[in-house]
C-alpha cells in the first residue's frame, strides 16, 4: 500500500513552516520521530486543517445573530437542531445537554470524511489512528457522563447486574463488551473511509477526470452515512450510561 501514498503539498508546506520548532520541542520530551523531514504526519495536519475550517466557519456563522435569522443563522440552527433532536429521539429531552460534545465529534467527522474528495487533500478519517482517537472520546465520554448522572458507586454496579451471586460472571463480560465499542467504531469508520479513498485513487490513475466522478459521488453518501451511524451510536452510548437502574 505504501507506493499508493504519495506525499501531500500542503503537508510539505506545513511541515516546512513548522516542523524545526516541532522537532526541538519533541527532541526536549525524549521524542524522535523517523521521519525528520516531515515530523507531522499527513492525518494531523489534515486534523489541523478541519479543527481550524470548523471554528472558523462556526465562528463567523455565529456572529451578529437575531431574532429574524439570516440565511447563516437558519443553517447554524438547523445544524444544531438536527443534533438536539436526535439526542432527544435516543436519549429524552434531558439528553439536548450532550449536543456540544456530539455536534462537535459529528461535524469533525463529516467534514474529514469529505475531506478526501478535495483535490490535494486526504481524509484524516482513513488512518486508525484519528478513528482510534475519535472513538475513545466517546468511550471515555460517556462513561464520564454516566458516573456523573448516577455516581460512581452505582454506575459500575450496572458492571455486576442485579443478582451477585452472578457478579463475577457479569463483570468481565461487561468490560470486555464495553471495550469491544471502541473498536468497533473505530475500525467501521476508517474501514469504509479507507477503502472509499483507495478507491478513487486508484480509478483516478487508471482513467482521470471522468471515471472517478461516480465514485465520488458514492463517496459523499458513504461519508454522510459513517458519520450518522458513529454519532448515532455514540447517542446510544449515552443514553445506556445515563440511564437509571429502574430503567434498564
Amino acid at each position: 500500500m505504501e507506493e499508493l501514498e504519495h506525499s501531500l503539498f500542503i503537508v510539505e508546506l506545513f511541515n516546512r513552516a513548522f516542523g524545526k520548532p516541532i522537532l526541538a520541542v519533541l527532541g526536549l520530551l525524549g521524542i524522535h520521530p523517523k521521519n525528520t523531514q516531515n515530523p507531522v504526519p499527513d492525518y494531523i495536519v489534515m486534523c489541523i486543517i478541519v479543527a481550524l475550517f470548523l471554528m472558523l466557519l462556526l465562528g463567523l456563522s455565529a456572529r451578529k445573530l437575531s431574532r429574524i435569522p439570516s440565511t447563516r443563522q437558519s443553517v447554524l440552527e438547523l445544524i444544531i437542531e438536527t443534533f438536539e433532536n436526535l439526542l432527544a429521539d435516543v436519549i429524552g429531552e434531558e439528553g439536548r445537554k450532550y449536543s456540544p460534545m456530539i455536534g462537535s465529534i459529528g461535524l469533525f467527522i463529516l467534514t474529514a470524511n469529505l475531506l478526501g474528495l478535495v483535490p490535494g487533500f486526504m481524509s484524516p478519517t482513513s488512518k486508525l489512528n484519528v478513528t482510534a482517537g475519535c472513538a475513545v472520546s466517546v468511550f471515555v465520554y460517556y462513561h464520564w457522563q454516566g458516573m456523573r448522572a448516577q455516581g460512581v458507586f452505582r454506575y459500575l454496579k450496572h458492571f455486576t447486574g442485579p443478582i451477585p451471586a452472578l457478579a463475577p460472571l457479569l463483570f468481565p463480560i461487561e468490560v470486555i463488551s464495553h471495550f469491544s465499542r471502541p473498536v468497533s467504531l473505530s475500525l467501521r469508520l476508517f474501514g469504509n473511509i479507507f477503502a472509499e479513498e483507495l478507491l478513487i485513487i486508484i480509478i483516478a490513475s487508471i482513467v482521470p477526470f471522468v471515471l472517478p466522478l461516480p465514485f465520488m459521488a458514492v463517496a459523499i453518501f458513504t461519508a454522510v452515512i459513517q458519520a450518522f451511524v458513529f454519532v448515532l451510536l455514540a447517542c446510544i452510548y449515552i443514553g445506556g450510561a445515563v440511564a437509571h437502574e429502574e430503567e434498564h
